[in-house]
């Protein structure tokens, strides 16, 4: 870390280790900001996508059907982005797998990601977005994974940096606060999540999640938890009433600019960048959202429609639109049918093109509700 590239200290400065590191340490939010008309447009525009997305999250007759596929979806994003390679239809499978079998170290880490989410919204029940439920929620992210080494649900006790591979603290491209440091700012952090009423959600939401990657509290999963916090304080504040809204698309369609404004916060004090960033994330983000709800929704009703001659059948959908792959015995537990029974709803479903079978065996077949999977998939 060069400290010569740390020109505005409004956002923290630079400190000199005994160790003969550079570091940096940030000040406390919030920054003073301006807010000049591009900045004022961009906000108000992510504020009605946002709206717009809660809302339609509020109307939906069955909200769980949009739920799950974009708690899928962003686990799988978000792990992508820190270099595992699991991908939804991956997730899907897995969960057809029998408690007790091995599960591929990348969909681990995915699994622990949806764990650690439905954990933290459960959490906020009866815990307020702080320091505890961070590491809560770090401890689930990490359990049982490669970063398990790295103390799951504590925070750092020595140094870590952000670079390329096989940087070290004296080439890495940033250094976040020393451990003697870092209960200060973390201290800091958790007074400004505390904080209402004061700035808009969005803006103090944005400020929180640089802050948290700044400081880095972490040996490993910064980022993953990160970007959890941002869904979790959307919920805290009454933004969203379900976890609607995940930026981890935008950040990997945008991971070059992700990782350059949140370092020109600390190099250049330019909050201004950042906070552009992050709004536009949040409108792409949530306008998508709303179109792919009414595109699931639209195939939803019209699959109903095509099979209403057959109760089972339409029975069947709503869990084919929860995970898009069944087997023979999944459908008897679903339908709560005999073995028969469950076969012949499989095969009027193969009939209308609905369910294809995937393995080509006379045993253990395991059927996909392709549509389904295409439009659970798509990125609109």
């Amino acid at each position: 870390m060069n400290p010569a590239d740390y020109t505005n200290t409004d956002a923290g400065w630079v400190v000199q280790t005994p160790q003969g590191y550079a570091a940096f340490v940030p000040a406390p939010l919030p920054p003073e900001l301006v807010y000049d008309p591009v900045l004022v447009l961009a906000l108000s525009r992510a504020d009605a996508a946002l709206s717009e997305l809660a809302g339609l999250g509020r109307t939906l007759p069955n909200p769980h059907l949009l739920i799950q596929p974009y708690v899928r979806r962003e686990a799988v994003l978000s792990s992508r982005i820190e270099g595992t390679w699991a991908d939804v239809a991956d997730v899907l499978l897995d969960e057809l797998v029998e408690p007790g079998q091995a599960v591929e170290e990348d969909l681990r880490e995915v699994r622990n990601y949806i764990t650690a989410l439905e954990y933290g919204i459960g959490r906020l029940a009866e815990l307020p977005l702080s320091l505890r439920l961070v590491r809560e929620i770090h401890g689930k992210l990490l359990e049982g994974v490669r970063g398990n080494v790295a103390t799951p649900g504590e925070f750092r006790r020595s140094q870590n940096w952000i670079g390329a591979p096989g940087s070290t603290l004296a080439t890495a491209a940033y250094v976040p606060p020393p451990v003697e440091h870092l209960m200060d700012c973390l201290s800091d952090w958790e007074r400004f999540a505390h904080e209402r009423d004061t700035l808009p959600e969005l803006i103090q939401c944005a400020l929180l999640h640089e802050r948290f990657e700044a400081i880095h509290p972490f040996l490993d999963g910064n980022g993953r938890v990160g970007r959890l916090l941002i869904t979790l304080f959307l919920i805290e504040r009454g933004r969203l009433d379900q976890p609607l809204l995940y930026l981890s698309e935008y950040i990997e369609a945008h991971r070059q600019g992700y990782y350059d404004s949140l370092q020109r916060v600390r190099t250049h004090a330019d909050w201004r960048g950042w906070l552009l960033y992050f709004l536009e994330g949040v409108a792409v983000t949530a306008k998508k959202g709303v179109v792919q709800a009414g595109k699931l929704f639209a195939l939803r009703e019209e699959l109903r429609e095509k099979l209403r001659s057959k109760p089972r059948a339409v029975a069947l959908l709503d869990a084919l639109f929860d995970n898009p792959y069944v087997t023979a015995l999944r459908v008897q537990e679903l339908l709560g049918v005999s073995d028969p029974t469950a076969r012949q709803v499989i095969l009027y479903l193969e009939r209308e093109g609905v369910l294809v079978e995937k393995t080509g065996r006379s045993w253990g077949k395991v059927y996909v509700a392709t549509p389904i999977l295409t439009a659970l998939e798509a990125r609109s």
